[in-house]
């Protein structure tokens, strides 16, 4: 065969929520630096921006970035995010849901209607990954690293109260957040896709940093993210890994009614 006939396999692409600092800015600069386009999402356009030239001027070329902007916040923003992503790309190989924020410390809800951290952190990454199931799905080996965090395992969905509108807790309600991203990951993948979800160490750029080793650097977690990234590690799917290792999630994350559960009232308050 000529080198002239050999086929050009296209570099992978992959979208980074909540790439602007810490954990997610270090992982789009990896995922740059081994050969993705990266698409670099920010909750608004100037923390993008500063994201995608603080990786230019860290040496990753520009042309392997893409920027994305969302508020989380608003549903309808996550929507356009997944059209602007579907118009623009294609195929994308890889989804890495890791934007999140700390629950503050008074109820606070969204113009949607949900508290602030559930919507952010469980409710965008559900939606945005059922929106992308096409580009996920155009080419073989697709996955979706959902970031996050020890702090699920003690926590249960609260099916009553997801919203956490009767006795408040911040911490109770960021670890109910990240119970509901952790059993999602079950259900997270489109046929031919992988999913799992990642406990990469907490640090002082995480939202809740009490929970887990304070004071690594995030590039440490970042590299944890982009090796469930790369396609030549292999992986179990809708497994949880904690740092580098199997581990196993909350119990309620591995049970299949809850799984199920989860997911439609997920499709109720996504469409309403």
């Amino acid at each position: 065969m000529s080198a002239s006939s050999v086929p050009v396999v296209p570099p992978r692409t992959a979208l980074v929520t909540g790439a602007t600092s810490g954990i997610g800015w270090e992982t789009a600069r990896l995922l740059a630096e081994r050969g993705c386009t990266v698409i670099v999402h920010g909750p608004d356009t100037e923390s993008a921006h500063h994201a995608v030239e603080r990786l230019v001027a860290g040496g990753i070329e520009r042309v392997r970035l893409r920027l994305a902007v969302a508020d989380f916040t608003r549903l309808s923003e996550v929507r356009h995010l997944a059209a602007a992503v579907r118009g623009l790309h294609p195929a994308l190989d890889v989804l890495v849901n890791n934007a999140a924020v700390a629950a503050p410390e008074r109820h606070t809800l969204t113009a949607d209607g949900h508290e602030i951290s559930f919507q952010v952190n469980f409710l965008a990454a559900y939606l945005l990954t059922r929106e992308l199931t096409g580009p996920l799905t155009a080419r073989p080996g697709g996955r979706v690293v959902n970031v996050s965090s020890a702090a699920h395992r003690s926590a249960a969905p609260a099916w009553s109260d997801l919203h956490r509108s009767r006795r408040y807790s911040r911490h109770a309600a960021y670890a109910r957040s990240q119970v509901a991203l952790t059993v999602f990951t079950r259900a997270a993948a489109p046929a031919g896709v992988t999913a799992v979800s990642v406990h990469p160490g907490a640090y002082g750029t995480r939202p809740v940093p009490r929970y887990g080793h304070e004071g690594e650097p995030a590039a440490e977690g970042a590299a944890r993210v982009a090796r469930l990234c790369d396609p030549e590690t292999e992986l179990v799917p809708g497994a949880h890994y904690d740092r580098a290792a199997l581990a196993p999630a909350a119990r309620s994350a591995v049970e299949d009614h809850a799984v199920r559960r989860l997911c439609r009232v997920a499709d109720l308050l996504v469409t309403t």
